[in-house]
């Protein structure tokens, strides 16, 4: 499987859609604690970590360079969510960039599709609603999400499930992560340890859901109810 970061933002301290992927990636998916996914230990998943730049026209086209070469069946992208107070599962991506802040390359591409000729909007394959659930039984504040936002967030979500409209036994998916707070009673935030072990989680379920999914095809059940 691949799960994507982004290289450090300005003024982001430390970037957990950089740190999450490096550490998934070091240390698997396997946290300290008893796994309660149903998922035995015996599967091996391969977690491949790439960083991409906070750029419209860079940051697509390096992640399927990284696509075509892994072949993953699962894809799990992640971003930084600045006014985020947890995890956000984020249901589906619009075709729309309409940035408020220039990007990497100083680009500010306002009210523009990102693909003229795509549909409206794509849905993620990721089962949300089993994530949230285990969220909560473990403790982890998360949230599901509407969408990703207008920014290079949104625009490479975009961009992969709509690679993957030809690859149905590909499951993918984004996680907007909130700013690393340490403080046990933020009003903001999560800690680092925290984040790691929901990235962890998701990779998890994902991987069960895609071994034993609910119907025959690997669908949106989930992600929309």
């Amino acid at each position: 499987m691949v799960i994507s970061g982004f290289d450090p933002y300005e003024d982001v301290t430390i970037n957990p859609a950089f740190e999450v992927p490096k550490a998934l990636q070091e240390r698997g998916i396997w946290d300290d604690s008893q796994d309660s996914t149903n998922l035995s230990q015996d599967v091996e998943v391969n977690v491949h970590a790439v960083n991409i730049p906070v750029s419209f026209a860079k940051a697509w086209p390096l992640l399927r360079e990284t696509l075509e070469a892994t072949k993953p069946d699962i894809v799990i992208a992640t971003g930084l969510k600045h006014s985020a107070r947890s995890v956000m599962l984020e249901r589906c991506a619009t075709n729309l960039m309409d940035a408020a802040k220039p990007d990497a390359d100083n680009a500010t591409p306002r009210r523009m599709p990102i693909d003229e000729h795509g549909p409206a909007a794509y849905w993620t394959r990721l089962p949300l609603r089993a994530i949230l659930r285990y969220f909560a039984k473990q403790g982890i504040p998360s949230s599901l999400s509407s969408d990703a936002g207008t920014y290079v967030c949104n625009s490479l979500f975009y961009s992969l499930l709509h690679w993957t409209v030809n690859r149905e036994n590909v499951l993918a998916g984004f996680v907007s992560f909130p700013p690393i707070n340490d403080d046990p009673h933020a009003e903001r935030g999560l800690s680092l340890d925290q984040q790691i072990k929901a990235g962890q989680a998701v990779v998890r379920k994902a991987v069960w859901y895609y071994l034993h999914p609910s119907s025959g095809n690997i669908l949106l059940d989930e992600a929309r109810d």
